[in-house]
């Protein structure tokens, strides 16, 4: 990847909705580059859509990015405060004839459309302003009439990308239409404004989704008007969903942020992400330290990533039963939060994420496995009438005043004790420890039944007990 300069890459989303994952990975892809080769990482809230732009969505974007811990060099730049900077840029194509005034309305334009529609022709302006002479346009102006300004797009010849992930695009000027810029209320157009950011934000790496592509050959005729250098464009294939059509919410969750309500580790989702569409040998799991020396535009693949929820599933569950249980602690609490439980011992809860962890793909699951040790669960009538039979009541019996005498408070220790009353009573584990268990937790699922039993403690262990004997 030859550049001279110090490389500068952008996440620019649109303020539009949430961080969705496509959006997600092309702030990894630029964030990685930017970490492997000591550049810098901007984020670029690209807000000129007035119309559907919200603050909402600002703070959605900027609370995934922080999730996944994708922390921007600088910014957040907003296009909404760089107006005058534009209008300068605009100006500068007009006086140097390479934009002018369009006094068109829309219901002519669209009759000009319609007429070449009617034609089989591609609809395209036919530069009916452009052919004004200054007087005439002054007198427009003067008479208070409303235009917009269009970029004189060049009339012969090709203009060529040279694509790190695509590879080299043609595409015939003559295809192309003078693109309005600004607005007839002065207001400046997505196309221009990314031209006028890149350059002057001195960015030197374009990685963007491929449904960008199209409007490449516009900015680079910007680019070349303005006498600018032209970054590197490397644009990214979409995430498909299984059915290969693009991702949407049809397929599942799109959002970022609802796979942390989900119960998805940051980490897991990065991996996941990263390989849709890039690939290191036969390598499956990454540490972030991996992804940033290993990553590169040039192993990107130039088709689309189909979104595979049973492997996101299967890698999130290999993170949570490999993290140490402090990286898990406040991903849990978040999840526990979310149940209405929002005060909680650390200590305690460092205990049953440890005494969970083997048993779970996400920590949704998990704060489901582990509730009980915060909170008192009924147990519903069917898993009553079910667990606390005659016998099973005189079971229950016969492990409380084994455990009231228990000197050894610990997993082995508990465990003993229950080799020790399966020997001597001839019952069969399940038979003693499924009261216990539906006893303690209310539930027929919960972690080991030494694990619940050594957290709990004693006391806590017996009075749960004793209301079932």
């Amino acid at each position: 990847m030859e550049n001279s300069q110090k490389l500068r890459v952008r996440f620019a989303p649109s303020p539009t909705g949430y961080l969705h994952v496509g959006g997600a990975r092309t702030a990894l892809y630029n964030y990685l580059l930017a970490k492997k080769h000591g550049g810098v990482f901007i984020l670029r809230i690209e807000d000129t859509d007035l119309e559907r732009s919200t603050p909402e969505s600002i703070q959605a974007i900027m609370d995934g990015m922080n999730w996944l811990d994708l922390k921007w060099d600088e910014g957040p730049f907003y296009q909404t405060k760089r107006f005058d900077l534009y209008k300068e840029y605009i100006q500068k194509l007009v006086d140097a004839k390479k934009a002018y005034p369009c006094f068109c309305t829309p219901e002519e334009l669209d009759a000009k459309r319609k007429i070449a529609q009617d034609n089989k022709q591609k609809p395209m302006y036919d530069r009916t302003c452009l052919k004004l002479s200054d007087a005439e346009v002054a007198a427009k102006k003067d008479a208070g009439l409303k235009y917009c300004i269009r970029f004189k797009s060049p009339d012969d010849g090709e203009t060529v990308i040279n694509d790190v992930i695509k590879g080299r695009v043609v595409v015939a000027n003559k295809e192309l239409d003078d693109l309005v810029i600004a607005r007839t209320d002065g207001s400046p157009t997505y196309n221009f404004t990314v031209v006028v950011d890149d350059v002057t934000m001195g960015i030197t790496h374009v990685i963007r989704g491929d449904d960008h592509l199209n409007n490449t050959p516009r900015q680079l005729q910007m680019y070349e008007a303005l006498g600018f250098p032209v970054p590197l464009f490397a644009h990214v294939p979409m995430i498909l969903g299984a059915d290969k059509k693009r991702l949407s919410k049809r397929h599942g969750a799109t959002s970022v942020m609802a796979y942390r309500e989900m119960g998805y580790l940051p980490h897991a989702l990065l991996n996941y992400l990263v390989r849709l569409g890039w690939s290191y040998k036969d390598q499956e799991v990454f540490t972030r330290e991996e992804l940033i020396e290993k990553f590169s535009l040039e192993s990107v693949s130039g088709s689309a990533g189909v979104f595979n929820p049973e492997k996101l599933l299967w890698l999130n569950g290999l993170y949570i039963r490999e993290a140490k249980a402090e990286d898990l602690l406040s991903e849990v609490e978040y999840q526990l939060s979310l149940k209405g439980i929002t005060s909680v011992d650390k200590n305690l809860l460092l205990q049953t994420i440890k005494a969970s962890q083997e048993k779970v793909k996400t920590l949704t699951e998990m704060a489901e496995l582990i509730d009980f040790f915060f909170i008192k669960i009924t147990p519903d009538q069917a898993l009553l009438d079910k667990t606390f039979s005659p016998d099973a009541k005189k079971a229950l019996g016969l492990v409380s005043q084994a455990l009231q005498g228990l000197t050894d408070w610990t997993s082995n220790g508990i465990h003993a004790l229950f080799e020790k009353l399966v020997a001597d009573t001839g019952l069969g584990l399940g038979k003693l420890a499924s009261p216990v268990r539906v006893a303690l937790s209310g539930k027929k699922i919960s972690p080991g039944i030494y694990d619940m039993l050594r957290i709990l403690g004693r006391d806590e262990s017996l009075k749960r007990i004793t209301p079932y004997l």
